[in-house]
């Protein structure tokens, strides 16, 4: 499901095989089972974690399937990709996505649960494909798009118009912060990247008590994640692929 790989000072988490990388329970636990083996780490002062997927997704939304019409098969999904965000965001290092491919829905909100991301621009998507799936977007999801993105015309563009936003439109909305010629420029990309971060040589604890005060509205949501109908958990479009 997943591998965690030291280079030098950075470690790199890969979602492995080359399917769309749904997030179904199964998936979740693996990456945050690797997210508590980086934990362990040695870090002094401080590493980094990059964040990537093989195939061209990188991850393609909730396994709505999995799930099928059961309400608590999908408020299960949302709940652990609500504590695997929390793990991201009170890791003790920098993080980074490096985009592998497509980030739909659920995917793209693991994507921005990071501090940086990374884009290639050969292929893939950034897309919250809820408008045309008929699914209402969960709240916290629009607690992550605010923090991330900001501004009100880009949301509406991400949200409300359900815009395939490529890595170079990425960049121009601030959603991405460098795109790159391929997955693997992507990922070479992102290990830089993270070299120049543990080169400052922050204290882990530090580092995450910020991010923690700065994604001050994300943990106040986690006391208001409700979901009602089926149609509240988001999802992703099943065939994004098969029209590249």
């Amino acid at each position: 499901m997943c591998t965690l790989e030291k280079r030098g000072s950075v470690l790199i988490l890969t979602i492995t095989g080359s399917g769309e990388h749904r997030l179904n329970p199964t998936l979740i636990d693996a990456i945050r089972s690797a997210l508590s083996r980086v934990r362990e780490e040695p870090s002094s002062p401080c590493s980094a974690l990059i964040t990537t997927a093989q195939g061209k997704f990188f991850s393609n939304g909730f396994d709505l399937e999995w799930a099928g019409s059961s309400l608590s098969k999908r408020q299960l999904m949302s709940d652990k990709l609500f504590s695997l965000v929390t793990d991201l965001i009170s890791l003790p290092m920098p993080t980074i996505a490096a985009v592998s491919g497509h980030a739909s829905a659920a995917g793209l909100i693991l994507a921005l649960s990071h501090d940086y991301v990374l884009m290639r621009k050969d292929r893939g998507f950034l897309y919250m494909s809820e408008m045309d799936i008929r699914l209402v977007i969960p709240d916290w999801f629009v607690t992550v798009l605010r923090m991330k993105i900001g501004s009100p015309k880009v949301m509406r563009e991400v949200i409300m118009r359900a815009a395939k936003i490529t890595a170079t439109e990425g960049v121009e909305m601030r959603i991405v912060d460098s795109a790159h010629g391929s997955a693997e420029e992507t990922v070479e990309a992102a290990v830089r990247l993270g070299e120049e971060l543990v080169g400052r040589k922050w204290d882990g604890h530090v580092y995450a008590q910020n991010r923690l005060a700065v994604s001050r509205e994300l943990r106040e949501a986690s006391d208001r994640i409700t979901s009602g109908p089926d149609e509240t958990v988001g999802g992703s479009e099943g065939n994004i692929g098969s029209k590249l």
